[in-house]
């Protein structure tokens, strides 16, 4: 029996990548998993298909179309009965340099906000009740390491997790004690996204990094997990796994 045998956690954005990969943890450790998807039903079912254990099933639901969102809660309601963990993963970005001002259109910085912050916050509002079911809901937004450092794809997307972490504090005080909610921020993950990045990018994000290496979608996965099952003392924190970044960038500055 894992840790978290009897519980079921829903996962946004769960067709790929790091929501994947936070299904599959979360299903060793005995959770019963809802995959959540928007457009990726091939990559939803291929998610399902990995998870350990039995009772898992795909949900298609966008985080910005908040009626979808309230259906899914409604049918959660009504098949499992409960939700113990949300795991708010699903987000958008796209690769803007910071400078380049026009090219970070309207209806692209619209796009990472409503999807990035809204998105999120829409998906705990409509699953607030049942997280709240039995007192000890959990809710886990993925953010990212853009957030305190401010340099990310691009402008939108860095202020869109920066908003999500001080929106994981405002929550954590509005919705405690039946539910807490933190942060997981990872740094540059090697993911999909990441490995279209260009080869010079990437290794200079690694000579940043003091543990020499890029985190990988477990690392992030296991960081959920920890919170899910072992800071049960903790609300309104982020949890950094991005190899101690900051620390490289501080020491170029002081040395």
């Amino acid at each position: 029996m894992g840790k978290l045998a009897g519980k079921v956690a829903l996962i946004t954005g769960a067709s790929r990548g790091i929501g994947r990969a936070i299904a599959q943890i979360l299903s060793e450790a005995g959770a019963q998993i809802l995959v959540v998807h928007r457009d990726s039903a091939a990559g939803a079912e291929e998610t399902l298909r990995g998870l350990s254990g039995k009772g898992h099933r795909v949900i298609r639901a966008s985080v910005i179309d908040s009626d979808a969102l309230k259906a899914a809660a409604a049918s959660v309601a009504q098949i499992e009965g409960r939700l113990d963990v949300l795991v708010n993963n699903a987000g958008t970005s796209k690769v803007v340099p910071h400078r380049d001002l026009e090219a970070l259109d309207d209806e692209l910085f619209d796009l990472v906000m409503c999807t990035n912050v809204r998105g999120a916050f829409a998906a705990v509002r409509a699953f607030q009740s049942l997280l709240a079911k039995d007192g000890e809901g959990l809710v886990v937004n993925i953010s990212s390491l853009a957030a305190r450092m401010a340099n990310g794809s691009n402008v939108a997307y860095c202020a869109s997790k920066a908003a999500m972490d001080n929106m994981t504090m405002s929550l954590a005080r509005a919705l405690a004690p039946e539910i807490r909610v933190m942060s997981v921020a990872p740094g540059l993950v090697d993911t999909e996204f990441t490995r279209g990045w260009s080869a010079e990018v990437r290794e200079r994000m690694i000579g940043d990094t003091p543990l020499g290496q890029l985190a990988g979608v477990n690392d992030v996965a296991e960081a959920v997990l920890a919170v899910a099952t072992s800071l049960c003392m903790t609300t309104g924190a982020v949890i950094p796994v991005d190899g101690g970044r900051p620390l490289g960038t501080q020491k170029k500055v002081h040395t």
